[in-house]
């Protein structure tokens, strides 16, 4: 027999179970005993038991209240995990006590992207975060200039972290197997200056508007004037598209344009 309806993966929250042991163990690598950590989308516990296992404490967050007694079964034998209800990109992290050092999940499809962003922007209490998510996302997260997966959101993460996919992972490992191949990601948090990275942020969204444009024509008018020569100082011709600069360029052009240098 099937499981009850409502024991069953929700694809419109993004879910695909984890099932491998042994991907659960590689998601987990460098947790230990002196680590807090937050999982988000702990499903029916596969990665969660292995966490309880290595962590001083998890802090398990997830939206779907269905899975939850499975969840809870799976971690009977441990008291060093606190499950909360509640949704991924609205959840008060600053409210977690202890406060988690690293992130450690196999996110949600449907969320990875905005809270991934979110947490490296809000959560600076979070060191490290290492996560899967589906290949293609991975790629957009780990992107260098000059190619197509290349984008703000890159620019945005790896100015906020170091970041590296290190493992690929088969859609067979998953309950229901996604279409696509998933990725792990490893995230080191940078020390960036708040007003820096918010300067650059601006400028980023605007740079990528329209990636054919040259960056100067997807810039505000009010930048328009100073850019040229704000782009010839970091050896940048007029004719420079977004793709071309790196992130740290970004936060460079942006003090610039807003007269910080």
């Amino acid at each position: 027999m099937g499981r009850p309806e409502h024991e069953r993966p929700k694809k419109r929250l993004g879910q695909h179970f984890l099932t491998d042991p042994n991907t659960a163990r590689i998601v987990a690598q460098g947790v230990g005993r002196d680590d807090v950590v937050l999982e988000v989308g702990p499903g029916r516990g596969a990665l969660t038991t292995v966490l309880a296992e290595r962590a001083r404490l998890v802090h398990a967050l997830e939206l779907d209240p269905d899975v939850l007694p499975a969840l809870e079964k799976a971690l009977e034998p441990y008291r060093n995990v606190l499950v909360y209800e509640g949704d991924a990109l609205t959840f008060d992290y600053a409210s977690l006590d202890p406060r988690p050092n690293k992130l450690v999940a196999n996110l949600p499809y449907n969320v990875a992207s905005p809270l991934v962003l979110r947490l490296l922007e809000e959560a600076d209490f979070l060191a490290e975060l290492r996560f899967m998510v589906q290949l293609e996302v991975a790629r957009r997260m780990a992107a260098e200039r000059r190619t197509k997966d290349y984008g703000a959101y890159a620019v945005l993460v790896q100015l906020l972290a170091e970041v590296r996919v290190t493992h690929k992972v088969s859609p067979r490992v998953f309950d229901p197997p996604p279409r696509v191949w998933s990725a792990v990601v490893m995230m080191e948090r940078r020390v960036v200056d708040r007003e820096d990275y918010e300067h650059a942020k601006e400028l980023a969204l605007a740079a990528f508007k329209n990636r054919r444009k040259r960056l100067l024509n997807n810039l505000p008018e009010a930048w328009r004037e100073k850019a040229p020569d704000a782009l010839h100082s970091l050896g940048y011709g007029p004719d420079a598209r977004a793709e071309e600069l790196a992130p740290e360029d970004f936060v460079a052009l942006a003090r610039v344009l807003s007269g910080e240098t």
